[in-house]
């Protein structure tokens, strides 16, 4: 059996007797032409290493296979595993199933460093998942993902944006990040209460320090913690307004409006104490 004669994902769901659970906050996208495309955002090549969170029914994962490409796919749900194994067949060999926490897992013990991450995350992990994988060892070449329409914006947001906050910053200090593609709720099955959308993000060459990116976390979850307040006050316990003049930065302005480049600034005063 190849991939194209597995079935359609919604006639193998019905077989299977699967629905989508609310508790991992699954929805399911089945419809391959728009999982080709997100295949072909992601810039997938046939020798490509591809980690994928959350595969579900394998509508992702099929794209990504057609690739030529050899998965890694994290899956949670047991229910899920009778129906990437078929699809493990058909790969022959280059699609292999983790079944665990993407939360809790070794990405680099699982696939190396360098691996292309492309998921269609489940709601209510996504941006721990992404500041996990941008913070930590994985160093991935690039992360295609879908998020809440709303969390893709935060992703992507500028200084003075409503939506500019920690995860902004967390993310542009380590990537180039774009909205690549959006999709209504419709496209999905059940439908969310939301739009989504997919966001690519390409690493920097200059990615910062190990040490300064941990001092920027602390530094914008205190930040953005008290956002109303003047960064003087809400990063007080971190050197407060001494902190922002050594940095250049007016101790008056509020985290929203302070760009991700004057945060790693602060971020390495902290790091060097």
């Amino acid at each position: 059996m190849s991939l194209a004669d597995l079935p359609p994902l919604r006639q193998a769901l019905d077989a299977a007797g699967i629905t989508a659970a609310k508790r991992f906050g699954q929805h399911f996208l089945l419809d391959l032409n728009i999982c080709r495309k997100i295949a072909k955002i992601a810039n997938i090549s046939a020798d490509a290493t591809v980690l994928e969170v959350g595969p579900g029914p394998g509508g992702l994962t099929r794209a990504l296979l057609e690739t030529g490409a050899r998965v890694t796919a994290v899956e949670r749900d047991a229910r899920f595993l009778p129906l990437l194994d078929d699809l493990a067949r058909a790969a022959e060999g280059r699609l292999r199933v983790v079944h665990g926490d993407a939360l809790a897992i070794d990405e680099v013990a699982e696939v190396g460093t360098g691996a292309a991450v492309v998921a269609n995350l489940p709601y209510n992990i996504g941006s721990p998942l992404l500041v996990k994988w941008l913070t930590g060892p994985l160093r991935p070449c690039s992360l295609t993902l879908m998020f809440q329409a709303e969390v893709a914006h935060r992703i992507t947001a500028r200084p003075g944006d409503p939506d500019y906050g920690r995860l902004a910053v967390l993310s542009q200090a380590v990537a180039e990040a774009k909205i690549a593609m959006s999709l209504p709720a419709r496209a999905f099955t059940p439908p969310p209460k939301v739009d989504s959308a997919v966001v690519r993000l390409v690493p920097r060459p200059d990615r910062p320090a190990d040490h300064i990116l941990a001092a920027l976390q602390r530094l914008t979850a205190a930040a953005f913690g008290q956002r109303r307040k003047m960064l003087r006050s809400s990063v007080k316990t971190l050197g407060g307004a001494e902190l922002c003049e050594r940095a250049g930065i007016d101790p008056g302005v509020r985290a929203e409006t302070v760009g991700v480049a004057d945060f790693l600034v602060m971020a390495a005063l902290i790091a060097r104490g």
